[in-house]
């Protein structure tokens, strides 16, 4: 794992030590963020299930304002904490040890880039519900990157629309953004 471009380019990153953890390969994260042209710079970021941290690093590597990390695993979060102090982004980045539902029941805070990668496990009903609830949090011209496994379900939350849809491999990555009102 590696950071592919940006201020922190060539940085190797440390996964975690545990099966529960599926860090996402380069070339997955090249197609997202090639997908995602300039809509990076100066975003406000939340990477959900954040794990070691792979997306929203990339995104600060490549100009984002800051990002907030939303991860409950300890090998996960010292992972993660590695990896922040290795690029040098902590004074851009907040790290939340918590679940994924509980930070969004308890925290506030508008984005304009959101990843979420979570664990294959969690189920399409659980994924939605989750993306419904981020509707609130997202500022007007928002994108949501979820990546699934490519055979599971994808989840139409409402509020969003899905704005792209791509398959590398076992891997599915769907962008969403903000329905019109």
């Amino acid at each position: 794992m590696r950071v592919i471009a940006g201020e922190f380019r060539g940085r190797r990153l440390v996964a975690p030590d545990t099966a529960a953890t599926r860090p996402v390969t380069d070339r997955v994260k090249e197609a997202v963020f090639s997908s995602l042209a300039d809509t990076v710079d100066e975003a406000e970021v939340l990477d959900l299930y954040a794990g070691a941290g792979n997306f929203g690093i990339e995104a600060l590597s490549r100009g984002a304002r800051h990002a907030t990390f939303v991860e409950s695993g300890r090998r996960a979060l010292d992972a993660l904490r590695r990896n922040l102090e290795t690029v040098g982004a902590g004074d851009r980045a907040t790290v939340i040890p918590t679940s994924v539902e509980r930070f969004l029941d308890e925290h506030s805070g508008t984005f304009d880039l959101v990843f979420c990668d979570p664990p294959w496990p969690v189920d399409t009903d659980t994924l939605t519900g989750i993306l419904e609830q981020l509707g609130s949090r997202l500022a007007e011209h928002a994108r949501v990157i979820v990546s699934r496994r490519a055979t599971d379900t994808i989840p139409w939350p409402h509020g969003l629309r899905i704005d792209a849809e791509r398959r590398y491999g076992d891997t599915r990555i769907i962008r969403y953004a903000k329905e019109a009102k």
